[in-house]
């Protein structure tokens, strides 16, 4: 027989007062506080008045009122009362019903005491380790909430801080070279446009859009007087522009959450028929982000005032990305360039139309071109130089 821990109290309800009073006697006996009730509405009271761990109730309790219907009403109020039903009825099946029905047991008339005793003990063991269990699901249910909560802050405050790192890489970019000052960030929108009507898959898109804002990262290490010469290169200075390439790709790899994007910033310069650098790629060997991202790069190219030539405007751009088509570009990708209406490149040049912005502002805080982001601008720089010397 199970004893009851800290006095539990029972509740007997049953319309014989003789089976109640056996009930109180034998129950205060084996270490339990009891108390009885003669009807439903009797019992209610006394649940309204004091908390009642479990209770002891008669099947047939008069006034058309039944045990299973009392059990459920106390239950709903009630519900870490334990109930255990008694009937003189040996019908198997209502016993599987009431327990059905939420009862603890099923005690059958005429019953032997000391087995009511030990279901009573027996069905407050039951209730008070499926309380604990239910409590320790409860703790690591809130646990669960709360790591969640601190992971999910963690990976903002990280999603954070590689943001402001595009955006510092970006800001340096833009420092070294003012003429094409917010190239990257319009390369980006037209980039997204493109990627977008050609299909580009959406998982893979952040990090392509990353690539597209750092392209030409790797122009830190170019000095500055090729980098802002208002002339033509030689060919000795095309050649040390070209290391951007490699260069940018070097210094983007290494940085973890930027790897994915490293692919095209060392493709963007290929080109459809073989005669791009740095591999000489030819076709879709190229990769599909780079086919895409060199339509965008070569419109804001021509659109926007160099060093060495005013605007060309985007009437003559678009001629002449329809003219390179299956040379420098991919025939797919200037068939999807010319279906897009004319008038939307300038608009989202001039900022009428934000194409993309929901994920360009999501991957590039804008808000960080302030003197930390020159400060930051020289380490990059002088990073670069480093690249730059281990390659000569």
């Amino acid at each position: 027989m199970n004893l009851p821990s800290q006095q539990s109290k029972v509740l007997a309800v049953d319309d014989e007062a003789d089976i109640c009073e056996l009930l109180q006697d034998a129950l205060s006996q084996a270490g339990y506080i009891c108390q009885t009730a003669g009807n439903v509405e009797d019992a209610l009271l006394c649940l309204e008045r004091e908390r009642f761990d479990a209770i002891i109730s008669d099947l047939h309790l008069g006034n058309g009122m039944n045990g299973l219907r009392f059990m459920q009403l106390a239950q709903a109020r009630w519900p870490h009362l334990v109930f255990l039903l008694v009937t003189a009825e040996s019908d198997v099946r209502i016993g599987v019903e009431a327990m059905k029905r939420g009862a603890a047991d099923y005690l059958i008339k005429p019953f032997q005491l000391s087995n009511v005793i030990s279901a009573v003990g027996w069905a407050l063991e039951r209730k008070r380790m499926q309380m604990e269990l239910d409590r320790y699901r409860d703790h690591l249910e809130n646990m669960v909430r709360e790591r969640t909560a601190m992971l999910q802050a963690a990976l903002q405050k990280i999603e954070t801080n590689y943001n402001q790192t595009l955006a510092v890489l970006g800001a340096a970019l833009d420092l070294r070279d003012d003429e094409t000052g917010g190239h990257a960030l319009r390369v980006s929108r037209y980039f997204i446009t493109l990627a977008e009507a050609a299909g580009f898959p959406a998982e893979r898109l952040p990090d392509a859009i990353r690539g597209a804002y750092l392209h030409d990262i790797g122009k830190l290490a170019i000095p500055d007087s090729i980098l802002l010469k208002p002339g033509q290169l030689t060919d000795a200075e095309r050649q040390i522009m070209q290391t951007h390439v490699p260069i940018g790709y070097e210094m983007v790899r290494q940085i973890a959450f930027l790897e994915p994007a490293a692919d095209l910033i060392l493709s963007h310069h290929e080109r459809f028929d073989g005669s791009g650098y740095p591999r000489g790629l030819t076709g879709e060997d190229i990769p599909f982000s780079a086919r895409i991202f060199s339509v965008a790069d070569a419109l804001d190219a021509m659109t926007s005032n160099r060093p060495y030539r005013r605007s060309l405007g985007f009437e003559a751009a678009r001629r002449e990305i329809q003219d390179q088509s299956g040379r420098q570009f991919d025939p797919a990708m200037v068939q999807i360039f010319l279906n897009l209406p004319a008038t939307l490149w300038p608009e989202i040049r001039n900022g009428r139309v934000k194409s993309g912005d929901s994920y360009i502002s999501k991957l590039i805080s804008s808000g960080l071109r302030d003197a930390a982001s020159r400060t930051l601008s020289l380490k990059f720089t002088a990073a670069a130089s480093e690249l730059q010397s281990g390659s000569n």
